[in-house]
């Protein structure tokens, strides 16, 4: 058997840096496919410019393009390259705020945002809080470092009642909850097969819905109501 060759780390390194790529990357992990006319956009580009990008985040294995009609729609190849992706936003120093639109742009990423399939954000943050306020879920330490979280039995039937479809439960009815680190927010937030199951069913009821812009999402009326009386009070991100 031939032996695995190291990581190309520089292979995947040169396809992400560039700011025109990158920006198409960060467009795309709201996990929709997008049309290549609006990953132009995103980055600032011509057309006939973006085709020559999005053929080194293919050729990387960042992306994949699926046909829709008239139109490639390009995504994200996997649930593990969103997770690069906001790893990286973790890490890299924030961009510096030229114009009132890319102002109001990062308040509605920061207030909540879809990261990759799960929610994110304030509102992403704030739903785990108050789900391991209420013991719904457990596990984690004060420094908020490398944890282990559990659904608990409770936090199922929780969850259940709002129509969530969860992943079995372990033998002891608690069910393992992953986390990611907020970017913006520098605090756990739910990801992972509930996070997605979680953030599916809030899309399903229109408590929240999607902008204009890429991640961003809003929280609706029935939503606020709704998130109130599910999550508490503290729960609110208009």
């Amino acid at each position: 058997m031939t032996a695995a060759a190291e990581p190309d780390l520089a292979k995947l390194a040169t396809a992400i840096a560039d700011e025109r790529r990158a920006r198409m990357l960060l467009a795309l992990n709201d996990g929709r496919a997008l049309p290549a006319m609006r990953l132009a956009a995103e980055a600032g580009v011509a057309p006939s410019t973006a085709s020559e990008h999005l053929r080194k985040l293919l050729d990387a294995g960042l992306v994949v393009v699926e046909p829709e009609g008239r139109y490639r729609c390009y995504r994200l190849a996997s649930s593990e390259v969103g997770a690069l992706v906001e790893s990286m936003s973790l890490l890299a120093p924030p961009r510096v705020v030229r114009s009132l639109r890319e102002g109001t742009r990062a308040d509605a990423l920061r207030r909540a945002r879809t990261c990759y399939d799960h929610l994110a954000g304030r509102l992403g943050v704030e739903i785990f809080s108050a789900l391991r306020e209420s013991e719904s879920v457990v596990g984690g330490n004060g420094d908020e470092q490398d944890v282990a979280y559990r659904l608990t039995g409770a936090g199922r039937g929780r969850l259940d009642e709002l129509g969530v479809q969860l992943p079995a439960a372990d033998a002891d009815g608690t069910t393992a909850v992953r986390h990611c680190v907020d970017w913006t927010e520098q605090r756990h937030h739910l990801s992972g097969a509930v996070g997605r199951a979680l953030a599916r069913r809030l899309f399903d009821l229109r408590w929240i819905e999607r902008l204009d812009q890429p991640r961003a999402v809003r929280v609706t009326p029935d939503g606020d109501r709704g998130l109130r009386s599910t999550f508490g009070a503290a729960v609110v991100v208009r």
